[in-house]
């Protein structure tokens, strides 16, 4: 079972740490998770107050804190261990770090929070992380090597940072869609959080007011086996928390699967309409199940 399970990851909806007003609406909105921004949303010049302002807003927040995660800058930058002495002790429930280079960082990350919740009498261990792991060239080679990684629940990719990284000029197709590499990079994110037994979270779309293309793009990588998605706009969250349940056929088809080797204990495979499932078919049911808290 993937860790932090209880905690539910459809949606991500991220708020710039230097405007309350967003925050604000981002905790108040139906994201299973509110990300208060004080990376690419703020200008170095407005670090220091968006640093204040997200703690100022945790510490003003009486509960559901384990839904407030706050995104700090990359660990190899000067403004990392100042975002999070600054907001640790507003207790945020989690931290996304951007730019993850590999398994390394995630670990002097752990080294960092340790030492901050013991500071600030917080259960050690108790703040989650999400790492972004594709968004430097570097990044792409080390998508695997997160397994057993501390805090880490869940995992995401970036393709305009890594469109930055290689120098490309465009990461689209013509027709729109992603280019091989950041196909690659999405894959990579997809199995890699497989083999760490956490979350796999789609990456943003830009266009919030194309609502259709994220239903069928969040619905798309739901069903390769990404668990949820990020969002930059309260109007996504609903069609990213709906994509993401499996649909009442979907259940139906998985209760049905499950039921006939319950039925028939100890078969590898057995005919279901007109075809054979065997115990892979199983695992996906139960899995699908899980998904939709069956």
């Amino acid at each position: 079972m993937t860790q932090g399970t209880a905690l539910k990851m459809r949606s991500w909806l991220f708020a710039p740490g230097d405007s309350e007003r967003k925050m604000e609406k981002a905790a108040a909105s139906d994201a299973d998770i509110a990300i208060f921004d004080l990376e690419d949303a703020v200008s170095p010049d407005e670090k220091p107050k968006a640093r204040k302002m997200v703690r100022d807003f945790l510490d003003s927040t009486v509960e559901g804190h384990e839904r407030l995660w706050v995104r700090i800058n990359p660990v190899d930058t000067p403004y990392a261990l100042g975002d999070l002495a600054a907001v640790m002790p507003g207790r945020p429930g989690g931290i996304m770090l951007p730019k993850a280079r590999g398994r390394a960082d995630v670990e002097l990350l752990d080294h960092y929070l340790s030492a901050l919740e013991a500071s600030a009498g917080i259960e050690l261990g108790s703040t989650k992380v999400l790492a972004l792991v594709t968004e430097a060239a570097e990044a792409m080679f080390t998508t695997g090597d997160y397994a057993g990684a501390p805090r880490l629940v869940a995992m995401s990719w970036g393709a305009e940072d890594l469109a930055d990284s290689i120098g490309a000029s465009e990461n689209r197709n013509p027709d729109g869609s992603y280019g091989f590499t950041y196909e690659l990079a999405r894959s990579l994110c997809l199995l890699g959080a497989a083999t760490a037994n956490v979350a796999a979270i789609e990456t943003i779309q830009a266009d919030f007011r194309d609502l259709e293309t994220l239903k069928a793009r969040a619905t798309k990588v739901r069903r390769d086996g990404y668990r949820g998605m990020l969002a930059i706009h309260p109007a996504q969250v609903a069609v990213i928390n709906d994509a993401f349940m499996p649909t009442a056929e979907e259940i139906e088809q998985a209760e049905e699967i499950v039921a006939l080797f319950a039925a028939n204990p100890g078969v590898g495979a057995i005919g279901y309409k007109g075809g054979m499932v065997d115990r892979p078919w199983l695992a996906r049911a139960q899995q699908l199940l899980a998904l939709a808290g069956k």
